[in-house]
C-alpha cells in the first residue's frame, strides 16, 4: 500500500503527459465526443475529409500548372464574360451561380432546423427548394460548358492561351458539378421520405433512421455545406485569380 501511495504521489508530481502523449490522453479522456456520434454522421465526416484531400490536390495541381506554364494564362474576365445587350459583362454568370449556391446553403440550414423540430412539411419544402437551387446551378454550369466548348475550349487546347486551362477547368468544375448533382438526387429522395412521414412512423427503407429521428437531414446538410464551401475556393482560385 505504501508503494502504491508513493507511485500515485509521483504521478501527481509529474503532472499531465506532454507532447504526443498529451494529445493522445486528451482524446482518450473525452469519451463524450465519440460515444454520442452515430455511424451515419461519423461516416459522412470521414467521407468529407477524404473529399477535401481530393479537391485540395486538384486545386494544387491547377495552381502548379498555372504558375509553371510559359504560355500566358487566359484572363477569366474575358473567358467567362457574357454578351448582354451588346456589352461584354465579365463573370456575370459565375456571380449568379455563386449567389444561387450560397443561398441554397441557407435554405438547407433552415431545413435542418425544422427537422430538429420535426416539422416535416417545412423541412421537406426547404429541402426541395435547396434541390431546385442546386439543379439551377448545375443547369447554368452546363450552359457555361456548352458556351466554352462552342468557342473552342478543349481539355488539350483553348484559343486564349495555355492548353492546361481547358483540362483544369473541365476537371475541377466537372468534379464539383458531379457532387452537386449527386446532392440534388439525394435531397429529392430524402425530401420525399420526410414528406411521407417515414421518419415519424419508422417506415423501413433506405436512408430511414430511427423513428422520430431526422438525423439524415442533418447528414445531408453536412454534405451540402461542404459542396458550397468547396465552390467558394474554386470561385476564388479559378475565376478571380
Amino acid at each position: 500500500m505504501a508503494e502504491l501511495t508513493r507511485m500515485e504521489t509521483d504521478d501527481v508530481a509529474m503532472g499531465p503527459p506532454t507532447g504526443l502523449r498529451g494529445v493522445a490522453a486528451d482524446f482518450a479522456s473525452d469519451q463524450r465526443a465519440f460515444k454520442n456520434v452515430s455511424w451515419g454522421k461519423a461516416m459522412m465526416w470521414i467521407f468529407l475529409l477524404s473529399d477535401t484531400f481530393i479537391f485540395g490536390c486538384f486545386l494544387l495541381a491547377y495552381m502548379t500548372a498555372r504558375m509553371s506554364t510559359p504560355v500566358p494564362w487566359p484572363n477569366p474576365s474575358e473567358v467567362f464574360a457574357l454578351n448582354i445587350g451588346g456589352r461584354e459583362i465579365p463573370l456575370i454568370l459565375i456571380a449568379i451561380m455563386t449567389f444561387i449556391l450560397i443561398s441554397s446553403s441557407g435554405t438547407m440550414a433552415m431545413a435542418v432546423n425544422f427537422g430538429y423540430r420535426r416539422e416535416r412539411g417545412k423541412t421537406a419544402a426547404l429541402m426541395l427548394l435547396t434541390a431546385a437551387l442546386g439543379a439551377t446551378f448545375v443547369g447554368m454550369q452546363a450552359f457555361e460548358w456548352t458556351k466554352l466548348i462552342t468557342e473552342g475550349v478543349r481539355p488539350w487546347e483553348n484559343p486564349w492561351g495555355a492548353a492546361q486551362f481547358g483540362s483544369s477547368f473541365f476537371m475541377i468544375t466537372g468534379f464539383h458539378g458531379t457532387h452537386v448533382t449527386i446532392g440534388v438526387i439525394f435531397l429529392l429522395i430524402t425530401a420525399r421520405k420526410v414528406w411521407r412521414g417515414d421518419f415519424d412512423t419508422g417506415r423501413r427503407g433506405f436512408f430511414t433512421s430511427r423513428k422520430g429521428n431526422y438525423e439524415i437531414v442533418e447528414i445531408m446538410g453536412l454534405y451540402w455545406h461542404f459542396v458550397d464551401l468547396v465552390w467558394v475556393f474554386i470561385f476564388a482560385f479559378f475565376y478571380l485569380w
